[in-house]
C-alpha cells in the first residue's frame, strides 16, 4: 500500500518530466537535419532516448529520486498503451506491444548507459543502432545525435535536484548542440 502511495504523490512530476522528455523528441531539427526516421519506430526511439536520460538522472538522485524515475517510466508506458488503442491496435495485442517496447527501452537503456562511459565513438555506434536501427544514417548525424545526448546528460547532472524533483527540465536546444 506505501508502494502505491508513494508513486501516486510522484505521479505529477513523472508527468512533467516525460512530457519535457517528449517535447524534445519531437524537435524537428532532429528528424530534418539529422535523419531520424520520422516513424512511429523513429519517434518511439527517440522519446525512449530522452526518458532514459531523466530516469538516469532521476534515478542517481537520493529519495524521492528513484520513485520520481519510475512515475516517469510510468508515465511513458501510460502514454504507450494509450496511443497504441488511439490508433486502433486491440487490446489483447496492446499488451504485448507495450510489453515489447518496454523491452526494448530496457535493452536500449543499457546499451547507452554502457556507451556514455566508453565514449563518444561508442555513444554515437550505439545510437546508430538503435535510433536508425543499424540502417544507414545520415553522414555524421550518430556523432551529432551523440553530441547532444552527452550536452542533455552533462546539463541534467548540473540540474539542481529540486528542479527536477519539482518537475522542471528544459533541454538544450538540439540545432545549437548538434549542428
Amino acid at each position: 500500500m506505501l508502494g502505491f502511495l508513494r508513486r501516486r504523490r510522484h505521479e505529477r512530476t513523472g508527468h512533467e518530466l516525460y512530457c519535457a522528455a517528449v517535447a524534445a523528441a519531437r524537435r524537428p531539427f532532429l528528424y530534418r537535419q539529422l535523419g531520424v526516421p520520422d516513424t512511429l519506430d523513429g519517434r518511439f526511439d527517440l522519446v525512449g532516448l530522452h526518458v532514459f536520460l531523466v530516469i538516469r538522472r532521476l534515478s542517481a538522485l537520493k529519495p524521492p529520486g528513484p520513485d520520481v524515475a519510475q512515475a516517469v517510466f510510468d508515465a511513458m508506458f501510460s502514454d504507450m498503451d494509450i496511443n497504441l488503442r488511439e490508433m486502433g491496435v486491440s487490446d489483447l495485442a496492446v499488451g504485448r506491444r507495450v510489453r515489447a517496447m518496454w523491452e526494448a527501452l530496457h535493452g536500449r537503456a543499457g546499451a547507452y548507459e554502457a556507451a556514455l562511459a566508453e565514449g563518444d565513438e561508442a555513444l554515437a555506434a550505439a545510437l546508430a543502432r538503435n535510433v536508425w536501427r543499424g540502417g544507414p544514417a545520415p553522414q555524421g548525424a550518430p556523432a551529432r545525435l551523440a553530441r547532444l545526448v552527452r550536452c542533455h546528460a552533462e546539463a541534467l547532472e548540473r540540474m539542481a535536484p529540486e528542479t527536477l524533483l519539482a518537475g522542471r527540465l528544459a533541454f538544450a536546444d538540439a540545432a545549437e548542440v548538434a549542428a
